[in-house]
């Protein structure tokens, strides 16, 4: 799959639920560029931000949207890797913020 894919594939679905690719288009194709390297080397799209394992069932959590995306958006408006942003942060209701890691230290490798 190319980026330019994965792109429109994942603005379609992800929009439709009210949530959006970052406006800084660049950081955005640099992320699902990582996402398909990871998706090559693990067999998973785990998230680039974050140092996947390689066994999907322990990096279950950084599966892209990961599960931490939720709290992040509701929270900062966007994801730890500034990949998505909420209606809120496109819209320029509200300003980024920086994400903290919510990722449990036990899980990181």
């Amino acid at each position: 799959m190319k980026v330019e894919q994965l792109y429109g594939a994942l603005k379609k679905s992800q929009e439709a639920r009210g949530i959006y690719f970052n406006k800084d288009k660049d950081l955005v194709f640099e992320l699902l560029e990582a996402l398909l390297q990871n998706k090559d080397r693990y067999g998973y799209m785990a998230c680039p931000c974050r140092l996947a394992c390689g066994d999907k069932e322990k990096d279950k959590d950084i599966l892209c949207p990961c599960d931490y995306r939720e709290e992040d958006l509701e929270e900062f408006g966007t994801c730890y890797c500034g990949l998505y942003v909420s209606t809120a942060l496109n819209n320029n209701e509200i300003e980024a913020q920086y994400v903290p890691e919510r990722r449990p230290p036990e899980k990181i490798f």
